[in-house]
């Protein structure tokens, strides 16, 4: 089950690397028209999010929503991810996972899949073709 898990979070990492890079520099200011957070403030909530369901949902740590301010530069957010990324697998390899752990897990990727999702629809409005998925 452990292995299974960290290669879901493996191609999760992947491909939300891949759209990241995606999209150029001076993209990462781009905010849709009705959308809360531009490109790098909605990749930056994915990061933190990944920590928050970390601590509170895997880890059973109770910890406030509290994110610092966003970054929108593409090469800190990219390091911010990957590190968010980086600890989680290192994690779910430390740690015995009970079910509510597993739950965590499942919890955590979905939040990055809804967010992600929505990354993929800024680079189309901004005329990106995004990575292909791959699962």
């Amino acid at each position: 089950m452990k292995e299974q898990l960290l290669a879901t979070v493996e191609n999760s990492k992947n491909y939300t690397l891949q759209v990241a890079n995606a999209m150029p520099d001076k993209g990462y200011q781009y905010k849709p028209a009705g959308a809360g957070w531009n490109f790098g403030e909605l990749l930056h909530h994915i990061g933190y999010g990944i920590q928050w369901w970390q601590d509170n949902y895997i880890t059973g740590k109770k910890t406030s929503w509290d994110p610092p301010p966003a970054t929108v530069n593409k090469k800190e957010i990219i390091t911010y991810l990957t590190n968010a990324y980086n600890t989680l697998q290192k994690t779910i390899k430390q740690q015995s996972l009970t079910e509510e752990a597993r739950k965590g897990v499942h919890a955590t990727i979905d939040h990055i899949t809804h967010h992600r999702g929505q990354a993929v629809l800024y680079l189309r409005t901004n005329g990106i073709e995004p990575p292909e998925y791959v699962y």
